[in-house]
């Protein structure tokens, strides 16, 4: 083991010139169902409307049918709220130091301005965010505004008719631009540094938590942007419990022999990934070796049965086949894939690569396979890559550490 600093990150796409295959497809959304704007609050959908990522969530986007933008964010996020293309912006003052009573008299003024000059009045269609939604945090805490939204948005834009923007927004931000494909692409490459800095500190009486800190300062040394993340080791009898809806480090110390599970949401700029490798510490045995063999085939399954028009639900059985044949079906319990890019860890996140699914693939669904095996009390492997869909058919944005070979770690 070594003490070298993680190496030099990829270049970022630059944020602020206008994504306007991205404007262009939220307009069509718009304009097919009659309404006049879409108004939001949370960070991920606050990019999507405006390229805009917030910080603690008390940022609103508007975006209307014509293509005009508009933004009121927090002045301690003024660089932010920038970076992003808004043809309107207004920063409101003095709520993140308690000066006044509540956020929103702060918020209503600069948000009824903006409203007036985006042209919305009585009568306009407004669609807003309606339901409970999984939402990737962009620092430690988060403002959601939650029934309080509803009130805000009829105080600045008197006689406003609202809608629900679900399953619209769903639906936009399961199919990437070129662009934020690009974007997420970034993300991808700072965890594969982190990866690599785990793997030269897996050994023998290392701890969970010490490979996971090791990895997890690669999500953000020396890249540019808002780069962060998580990263998690579960080794061992505790790598079985990853098919659980969360993952975490413990104090448990790597034996030779062990499977060793790294877990990784990394992000640039608000783009998520979801990543896992799945190490072992020596010679895999011939049972791990039948484990990876599985897993590995699955995934391969999975790739091939990937392209524009198919079936997500078909994706799911290609890979639930081989899990089958290899005789670990009931060893991998959950669905294969679920959305990425605008997400992280949301199963719920288009599209849903699972055996009910009714959702179709088309260019730029962007989305995580990971076939897996877990047994209870010995451990647990699986492998997650972020793929994407093209006209020709998958492309994985995690391409390393993806041979047998490769993930055996000889101490």
């Amino acid at each position: 083991m070594g003490n070298a600093p993680c190496g030099a990150a990829e270049a970022v796409v630059a944020m602020g010139a206008r994504d306007e295959e991205r404007v262009r497809a939220i307009q069509r959304a718009l304009t097919a169902r009659g309404w006049q704007a879409l108004v939001c609050a949370l960070p991920s959908n606050v990019l999507l409307l405006s390229g805009y990522w917030p910080m603690v969530g008390t940022a609103i986007a508007l975006f209307t049918a014509s293509g005009r933008i508009g933004v009121v964010a927090p002045e301690d996020e003024h660089d932010l709220a920038k970076q992003g293309w808004a043809d309107e912006v207004q920063f409101f003052s003095g709520a993140s130091l308690g000066h006044v009573t509540s956020l929103a008299e702060s918020v209503l003024p600069k948000l009824a301005e903006v409203g007036r000059r985006l042209g919305l009045c009585r009568g306009s269609v407004v669609a807003i965010e309606s339901e409970a939604h999984v939402q990737a945090a962009p620092y430690v805490a988060l403002n959601v505004y939650g029934p309080e939204f509803v009130k805000l948005l009829g105080d600045a834009l008197p006689g406003a008719e609202k809608r629900s923007a679900e399953p619209m927004l769903q639906e936009l931000r399961s199919a990437l631009t070129p662009r934020e494909v690009a974007r997420t692409a970034n993300s991808c490459a700072i965890a594969e540094r982190a990866f690599q800095e785990a793997a030269r500190w897996i050994h023998a009486g290392a701890t969970e938590i010490e490979v996971a800190a090791r990895a997890r300062v690669c999500l953000q040394a020396g890249v540019p942007g808002r780069a962060d993340g998580a990263f998690f080791c579960m080794s061992g009898p505790n790598a079985a419990q990853a098919k659980a809806a969360y993952q975490r480090s413990r104090c448990r110390q790597l034996e030779t022999g062990d499977l060793v599970l790294l877990h990784c949401n990394s992000t640039v700029d608000g783009f998520w990934t979801d990543i896992t490798r799945t190490f072992v510490v020596g010679e895999a045995d011939e049972g791990q070796q039948a484990m990876y063999q599985a897993v590995f085939a699955a995934r391969n399954a999975a790739l091939k049965a990937i392209r524009p028009g198919v079936r997500a639900a078909s994706v799911d059985r290609a890979a639930r086949e081989v899990m089958e044949a290899c005789g670990f079906g009931r060893d991998f319990p959950h669905a294969t894939g679920h959305g990425v890019g605008y997400s992280a860890i949301n199963h719920r996140a288009l599209p849903r690569i699972h055996p009910e699914s009714p959702d179709v693939l088309e260019v730029g669904s962007t989305f995580n396979i990971e076939p897996a095996i877990y047994l209870e009390g010995y451990g647990g492997l699986r492998h997650c890559d972020v793929v994407t869909v093209t006209a020709d058919g998958a492309q994985v944005l995690t391409p390393y550490l993806s041979r047998i070979g490769q993930l055996q770690v000889l101490r």
